[in-house]
């Protein structure tokens, strides 16, 4: 189906004034379906966001965090669940009220050597991150098929670009969110394993902490997990192009009378599916530490390692499913990874960006998402270590967590910026909390390196 073309192609003309009623008419010339209402209509952005956020890369290192201590970091999912929660509302309300993702709103107001320095470690950290993301799900279905793994790289990778490249923003919106139903094979991994739930939740309400060296390793692996900054970039560039796609919305700050409702949207679709993201978790965590743990392997390098180990362990079906889970998550996080570095890098250069966009009008935007899934495809073919891979991608987030979340912070709390949309004192507090756990966090990275 043809994709509708943008009405808005600049920032400066958003800011001028609405479309006129015959432009409209010719934007919007596609027959809609009314929206829908519900849970369903309200999950958008904030359930995407969270449910990438639990991709290959982070399934290994919950996989790891489980084999190796076993219930003793259960505790971590929920606390870091309102940091995580926090932030990402936040970044959400920055794209809600100003029409504009985060890289965009710091070329607006900030310096460009910040930008630049911010962009270009996102660019890194996320090729690298679909790199390995690629090369988990094409190991995790070499695993149930056999097979050259290296082709089913290639495979999803093609699908995966052709899919955010080509298909209409409203389906393909809609097939992401889909695509969050293959985490509920990791509560399925769980609930076919014998666990011990009472210690379970002994060890998430009153767990016994032991800080030494690898418990804080583990800490920091799971903290630059789960609060990531392309998803502080996803979140809030997906809030901005929901907003430019429906015909009827607009950015809050020129359309105050539409906040009550869409902030009320945005808190319960991020606390929910951050909520969701960190259940999944905790989920993983809890299967490998039954299973794994309870059979002395407390050494798991990567998911497909994860996965394989369980079989003899856990029995066929265990097995079977957390693979298939690691390629049905893949699907969702190697598009948001490359699609959010699209997004910084276009929103910075000033180029016409956005997935409701027609290929041939945003052909810079959609070559930078080509371009980083090829690159993840070829990290694949070269003797690169991919363990070492993703400990450089947790070092380069690192880096660039703490000061983004600051400038996040700066922003959200400025009127030149937000209007009368600054975030209130209760919310601010909490959003500085997070950035002031992921300094410490960084700073015990790189203390324990």
């Amino acid at each position: 189906m043809t994709r509708i073309p943008l009405a808005r192609t600049r920032p400066e003309q958003a800011r001028a004034g609405a479309l006129t009623l015959a432009g409209r008419i010719a934007h919007h010339w596609v027959p809609r379906r009314p929206r829908p209402r519900g849970l369903l209509a309200i999950l958008g952005p904030g359930l995407i966001t969270g449910a990438s956020d639990d991709d290959p890369s982070g399934i290994a290192t919950y996989s790891q965090v489980g084999a190796q201590f076993g219930y003793g970091m259960c505790w971590v999912m929920p606390f870091s669940w309102p940091l995580m929660a926090a932030i990402q509302e936040i970044s959400a309300r920055i794209g809600r009220v100003t029409g504009e993702g985060i890289a965009g709103n710091i070329r607006e107001h900030y310096p460009g050597w910040l930008l630049r320095v911010i962009v270009t470690l996102l660019l890194v950290a996320n090729t690298i991150n679909l790199g390995a993301d690629l090369g988990a799900m094409g190991a995790a279905l070499q695993l149930l098929l056999h097979g050259p793994g290296r082709l089913y790289v290639v495979i999803f990778a093609a699908v995966c670009t052709l899919l955010e490249v080509f298909s209409r923003y409203e389906n393909y919106v809609r097939i992401l969110k889909w695509s969050a139903v293959s985490l509920f094979a990791y509560v399925a991994t769980a609930l076919a394993v014998d666990v011990p739930w009472g210690r379970v939740a002994y060890q998430i309400f009153l767990p016994d902490l032991v800080w030494n060296t690898d418990s804080l390793v583990a800490l920091v692996a799971v903290l630059g997990t789960t609060i990531t900054p392309y998803c502080f970039f996803w979140q809030s560039s997906e809030e901005a192009e929901d907003e430019a796609v429906d015909p009827a919305a607009h950015r809050l700050i020129d359309a105050p009378d539409e906040a009550p409702a869409q902030i009320g949207r945005i808190r319960v679709d991020t606390y929910l599916g951050m909520g969701f993201s960190n259940l999944i978790s905790l989920f993983i965590i809890i299967t490998t530490a039954a299973t794994l743990n309870a059979h002395g392997v407390t050494d798991i390098q990567t998911s497909s390692q994860a996965a394989e180990a369980l079989r003899p362990i856990a029995g066929e079906f265990t097995f079977v499913v957390f693979a298939a889970g690691i390629i049905g998550v893949g699907l969702l996080a190697v598009p948001v990874l490359a699609g959010s570095a699209a997004y910084a890098l276009g929103e910075a250069l000033g180029w016409p960006t956005g997935l409701r966009r027609r290929p041939k009008d945003a052909k810079a935007f959609y070559g930078t998402i080509t371009v980083a899934t090829l690159i993840g495809v070829f990290i694949n073919f070269v003797r690169l270590d991919p363990i070492k891979a993703l400990f450089w991608s947790a070092v380069i987030n690192g880096v660039v967590a703490v000061p983004l979340m600051t400038v996040i912070m700066i922003m959200a709390r400025q009127r030149r910026v937000m209007g009368p949309f600054i975030i209130p004192l209760p919310l601010s507090a909490m959003g500085w909390l997070t950035t002031g756990v992921m300094a410490a966090a960084v700073a015990g990275m790189f203390a324990t390196w």
